[in-house]
């Protein structure tokens, strides 16, 4: 039987559960997961962060 939504999420390391759920609302569930899960620090994670935001305006998106 298939678990109900409120079940573990796999793939996205523990403490970033709750990241990775706001960001997938706004970017889908690829790019919200290789945020929440970049970087073992949170200088990391806020670097790619941005690089992100850079690349996307770049594109139009």
């Amino acid at each position: 039987m298939p678990k109900g939504k409120g079940g573990r999420v796999r793939g996205i390391v523990a403490s970033r559960v709750k990241v990775y759920e706001r960001l997938k609302a706004t970017m889908g569930k690829t790019r919200a997961a290789k945020i929440a899960n970049a970087g073992k620090t949170h200088q990391d994670r806020v670097r790619m962060a941005k690089k992100a935001a850079r690349t996307r305006k770049l594109r139009g998106e």
